[in-house]
């Protein structure tokens, strides 16, 4: 098997969190090789009119990096966080929460720069992507505790302020638009998560526009209900039945861990979440 199979199948068998990380390490290479080639034509530019002639930069920017600090710390928050928003989110959810979240992030910068005449550099990252990511997961779960080396239990919520602390911050420097554009993801992470809870789903045009690109609908029809009958008229069971999830239990150990931490739950409720997330 050649190389390029190999990645192809990493690519294929990798979770969506995991999709992102491989792309963004390749247009990261790629970026290291023409860097100037790159940053004119995939980088969000400060000019709106700009983006009339290069409208999918409002999309592009997010996976172009020219910093490895500033790529390895998308990445490393992505790849931990990603994998906590799958255990309460569906995969359609987190290509909606990450895009929207790209692209509510790049209209912000933009409109910052319009109002200020901003004339600082053009916008890379995915950081608005990451954070709104990072957000959403935190406004569904915030008693949800990471256990960090040398620190101990950190609540999503702490965590979560703290990012969006550090870009209030950096808003007052006027070259520093990408904080703004931080801060774009992050609102519409907690606005998205927010509106989902009251059965809103704000992203739902938008995961079903963008579902055949990931291969997310599953257009075969399911064997699961089909019921065979013999010429004798007995009929046999269906061949395997997948029992619907207990959306009422869900609920109550979400609220669990909303109240006393994720860090309360016995074994058997942390068993059917990581379940439950899976399905």
């Amino acid at each position: 098997m050649s190389i390029l199979n190999d990645l192809q199948y990493e690519l294929k068998k990798a979770d969506p969190a995991e999709k992102l990380i491989y792309i963004n390490v390749g247009l990261f290479l790629v970026t290291f090789l023409a860097k100037t080639f790159m940053l004119d034509w995939f980088a969000l530019p400060t000019d709106v009119t700009t983006l009339i002639y290069k409208p999918w930069t409002v999309v592009s920017y997010a996976f172009i990096h020219d910093d490895l600090f500033h790529i390895l710390s998308n990445l490393m928050v992505l790849f931990y966080i990603g994998r906590i928003f799958l255990d309460f989110y569906t995969v359609k959810q987190f290509y909606t929460v990450f895009f929207l979240g790209v692209i509510f992030g790049g209209l912000s910068f933009l409109g910052l720069n319009y109002i200020n005449q901003n004339p600082g550099g053009e916008l890379i990252g995915a950081s608005a992507g990451v954070l709104a990511i990072f957000i959403a997961i935190a406004a569904k779960v915030p008693r949800y505790a990471l256990r960090l080396r040398f620190i101990g239990s950190v609540e999503l919520w702490v965590l979560a302020a703290i990012f969006v602390l550090l870009n209030v911050l950096q808003i007052r420097n006027i070259d520093n638009g990408g904080a703004i554009a931080h801060l774009g993801g992050a609102l519409f992470g907690f606005i998205y998560a927010k509106q989902l809870q009251k059965n809103n789903d704000l992203g739902k045009w938008f995961s079903e526009a963008i579902a055949p690109l990931f291969n997310l609908v599953n257009t075969k029809k399911n064997p699961l209900k089909t019921v065979y009958k013999s010429k004798n008229k007995k009929t046999t069971s269906p061949r395997k039945t997948t029992k619907p999830i207990d959306q009422r239990k869900i609920d109550v150990i979400l609220d669990k861990i909303s109240k006393s931490g994720y860090e309360t739950l016995s074994k058997e409720e942390k068993d059917f979440l990581f379940q439950a997330g899976k399905k």
